[in-house]
């Protein structure tokens, strides 16, 4: 009997911590279930949802059987009122306020219809990521210009049309924009250079045009910190005329301002000793007339392409010490001299020089006399 006392009384502290641990659980979700999502939030998303789903394709059946509308209910299955949207899919909540700060909707042909309004009513939101949904159509909305707290914007790979939005710079906390593989059309808005917080832009894959405004300005006069470099994708637009000259003063990691209708001189805005993050440099298919005798190269280059220009001179003797540099195109130019040799330039094949006005050596046919 004595024994059983000692048994029962040494679970006792086991038992007790059980119940404790169970209260604490308990008291845990119930107080997690108060901040888990915003009403406001809540509702905002829901209506977002209703939005995306509520067209007429959602009537027509697809191959198995199913309507559009129900592919793109199965997308957001989880965004219900029977569950916390803290714990929806693609939407990420602040762990101390409970307020939504995220929303990701990615690779969803059957989410149609036009960016929804309601998205605006997400007014803690810092990230909103729209990619690969290309029944997405229409303006950019200027309700956005609501998210005051935004600072990751992605609309990509979407049927979105029309203008870059001038609002843009009245999001003053953005620091990475991401409109590329779009419909845009237009100019970039000039008010967008003065932007204090943006270091990263990719507008590639529009139809935009004209000149290019000297965007970072405000980023430059803010004295915001940008260790890892900025960076900017220009490719595959209408753009035209010179390179700002402001860009010589920008530390790049990453230009491509490739397949455009830039002119001129472009060298002291993009080479130089002040570009010692520069690692991505393309300036291909464009309308470029400059001598790269003499540039100096950023000794951090991973990738440079001038082909498809009007480059004429030397190779400089340096790119043969670059000795992180993978991709080297300097073909279909006006370029003439020996190729140099050593360091990575082995690496290199003919590709890299062909349709040049006078350049020869290793990969190319031995030069003669004269060179």
């Amino acid at each position: 009997m004595a024994h059983q006392h000692v048994v029962a009384c040494s679970l006792l502290p086991l038992v007790v911590m059980v119940i404790a641990c169970c209260l604490v659980g308990a008291a845990t979700s119930e107080s997690s279930s108060t901040m888990q999502c915003h009403e406001d939030d809540q509702a905002a998303l829901l209506a977002v949802k209703s939005a995306l789903l509520s067209t007429d394709a959602g009537d027509s059946a697809s191959g198995d059987g199913s309507s559009a509308d129900d592919q793109a209910d199965n997308y957001l299955s989880s965004w219900s009122p029977d569950y916390f949207c803290c714990d929806w899919r693609d939407v990420e909540c602040d762990n101390a306020t409970g307020r939504v700060v995220g929303l990701s909707l990615t690779q969803d042909a059957n989410l149609t219809g036009a960016i929804p309004d309601a998205i605006a009513n997400l007014t803690h939101l810092r990230t909103l990521v729209l990619h690969h949904l290309p029944a997405v159509s229409g303006a950019i909305p200027d309700s956005l210009a609501l998210l005051s707290d935004l600072q990751t914007l992605s609309i990509s790979y979407t049927g979105v049309s029309g203008a870059v939005p001038a609002f843009l710079s009245q999001l003053t906390e953005l620091a990475s924009l991401d409109l590329s593989y779009n419909a845009l059309t237009g100019a970039i808005p000039a008010s967008l250079a003065d932007h204090p917080s943006l270091s990263s832009i990719d507008i590639s894959r529009n139809a935009l045009s004209g000149a290019v405004p000297p965007l970072f300005t405000g980023l430059l006069s803010s004295n915001k910190s940008t260790t890892d470099g900025v960076y900017l994708s220009l490719a595959h637009n209408n753009f035209s005329g010179a390179v700002p000259a402001g860009f010589g003063s920008v530390g790049f990691a990453h230009l491509d301002l490739s397949r455009n209708g830039f002119s001129g001189d472009p060298s002291a805005a993009v080479f130089g000793h002040g570009k010692p993050l520069l690692q991505h440099l393309d300036l291909s298919r464009n309308a470029f007339r400059f001598s790269l005798t003499g540039v100096e190269l950023p000794e951090q280059l991973v990738y440079l392409d001038l082909s498809h220009n009007g480059v004429r001179g030397r190779i400089p003797a340096q790119v043969a010490t670059l000795a992180g540099l993978k991709t080297f195109n300097v073909s279909y130019n006006q370029m003439c001299g020996v190729v140099p040799t050593g360091g990575n330039m082995p690496t290199f094949d003919a590709y890299s020089y062909q349709h040049n006005k006078c350049l020869c050596g290793t990969p190319l046919p031995a030069c003669h006399r004269g060179h």
